[in-house]
C-alpha cells in the first residue's frame, strides 16, 4: 500500500512536470512568434509606403473669384477630386512620389504642375486663365512656368511623367500670336466711305490678315463684323497709352499705280507724312521631334513697315542713311545736320519718327499727332 501511494505520488509530480513543461513550451511558442510578427512589421513597413496628402484653391486669373468644380487629377494615377466651395480641394493618402499635377475646366486653359510629394503638401493659390483672356501678370506668369516645367519633364521620355511611362503621345501643336492689329476691344470712331457717316462710340478689333473689323455695341455687348472695305479712316483711343491713333484706308493711295488693301497709321502728318503698316506673317513649326529641339507651335509674327507719303503715292522707306535723307529733297543736307547733331539712330524707328516730326514741324500750320512713337504690335 505504502509503495502504491508512493508510486501515485510520483505519477501526480510527473503529470504536474509534464504540464508546466508544454505550457512553458506553448508560451516561448507565442513569445517567439509575436516576436518574430514585430520584426517582420518593422522590416516590411517601409515597403507599404507612407501616404500624405495635396491641398490648394484654384482661382479665375482674371477676376480672382474662386472656381469650383475644377478636375483635379495626378496624370496618370487612379488619385483625382474637383474642387469645392470656395475653390478648394484636397486629395489623400497619396503614396510618396513624383507627379503631374492637372486642373483643367471648361473654358479655360489647362494647368499642369510637377509637385514631389514628401510630405503633406499646401499649394495655395493656383490660377486658370480662360482662352483667350490677357491674363494678369504674376497669374499668368506663374501659370506659364509650371507649364514649361511640365513640358520639360513630359518632353524627355526617359523622366517621370514622361511620355514611355504614361503611354501619352505629345500634344499635337498650336498656333501662337493672332492676326488682331491690337487684341483688346479700343473704343473708336470710325468714318464710313459712304455718305460720310460716322460711327462712334463703338469698341473695335481690326483683323490685319481679313482686313475685316469686329464692332461691339455699347449698349447690349452685341459684336457685328464690317469690311474695311468701307471704312475710310478710324481712330481709336490705345487702351494702354490712352492717347489716339489715327488709321486711314490704303485704298486711298496708290503703290505703283495701284490701290492698297489695308490700313496704315499716321505716325507724323504734314507736308511729307511718316505711315506705318503692322503686317502679320505665318511662321511654320520648325521642331525636331528625334532632337526635341526648335518651336513646337505655328507662329504668327507681326512686325512694321514704315512708308512715306507723297501726294498721293506711297513708299516703303528705305535703308541706309544717304537714301532716307534723299526722301526729304532739296533739305537733305539740313536733315543730315539735324540726324547727326542729335544723335539720331535712324535704324531704330523713334529716330525715324523724330526726324519727319522736326521737317514737317518747319511748315506753317503742323500740329503732331503724337508726342512719341507708339511701336506696339499686340
Amino acid at each position: 500500500m505504502k509503495n502504491w501511494n508512493h508510486y501515485i505520488i510520483l505519477s501526480y509530480i510527473s503529470i504536474e512536470t509534464s504540464k508546466r513543461s508544454a505550457m512553458n513550451y506553448s508560451t516561448k511558442k507565442m513569445n517567439l512568434l509575436i516576436f518574430l510578427f514585430s520584426i517582420g512589421s518593422f522590416c516590411f513597413s517601409p515597403l507599404l509606403g507612407q501616404t500624405f496628402q495635396i491641398r490648394g484653391r484654384i482661382l479665375d486669373a482674371d477676376t480672382k473669384e474662386y472656381l469650383d468644380g475644377v478636375s483635379v487629377t495626378l496624370r496618370g494615377t487612379a488619385f483625382g477630386e474637383v474642387s469645392g466651395s470656395g475653390g478648394n480641394f484636397t486629395i489623400e493618402k497619396v503614396l510618396e512620389d513624383k507627379y503631374t499635377l492637372a486642373l483643367t475646366l471648361p473654358g479655360y486653359n489647362k494647368y499642369e504642375q510637377v509637385v514631389k510629394l514628401n510630405k503633406n503638401l499646401d499649394l495655395g493659390d493656383l490660377y486658370l486663365v480662360k482662352y483667350g483672356a490677357e491674363g494678369s501678370g504674376a497669374a499668368l506668369q506663374k501659370t506659364i512656368r509650371a507649364n514649361n516645367i511640365t513640358n520639360l519633364f513630359n518632353d524627355r521620355p526617359n523622366m517621370i511623367g514622361g511620355n514611355a511611362v504614361y503611354g501619352i503621345p505629345p500634344e499635337p501643336k498650336k498656333l501662337e500670336g493672332n492676326y488682331f492689329l491690337d487684341t483688346k476691344w479700343n473704343t473708336a470712331s470710325l468714318l464710313l466711305y459712304r455718305d460720310q457717316q460716322l460711327l462712334e462710340g463703338f469698341r473695335v478689333r481690326y483683323n490685319i490678315v481679313s482686313n475685316m473689323f469686329e464692332l461691339m455695341e455699347p449698349e447690349n455687348n452685341l459684336v457685328s463684323v464690317m469690311p474695311g472695305l468701307r471704312i475710310q479712316n478710324f481712330v481709336f483711343v490705345d487702351s494702354t497709352y490712352k492717347v489716339p491713333r489715327y488709321f486711314v484706308n490704303g485704298m486711298d493711295f496708290k503703290d505703283e499705280g495701284a490701290p492698297i488693301a489695308g490700313f496704315f497709321e499716321v505716325l507724323v502728318d504734314g507736308e511729307l507724312p511718316l505711315m506705318r503698316r503692322t503686317m502679320a506673317v505665318f511662321k511654320e513649326s520648325n521642331y525636331n521631334t528625334a532632337l526635341m529641339v526648335g518651336n513646337r507651335n505655328d507662329q504668327i509674327i507681326k512686325r512694321n513697315i514704315y512708308y512715306f507719303l507723297r501726294g498721293k503715292d506711297i513708299y516703303e522707306m528705305p535703308s541706309g542713311r544717304k537714301k532716307i535723307f534723299a526722301v526729304f529733297g532739296d533739305s537733305a543736307k539740313e536733315m543730315e545736320e539735324y540726324t547727326e547733331k542729335n544723335a539720331i539712330d535712324l535704324k531704330d524707328p523713334s529716330g525715324l519718327f523724330q526726324l519727319f516730326t522736326f521737317y514737317n514741324s518747319q511748315f506753317p500750320g503742323f500740329r503732331p499727332i503724337m508726342s512719341q512713337l507708339l511701336d506696339e504690335t499686340n
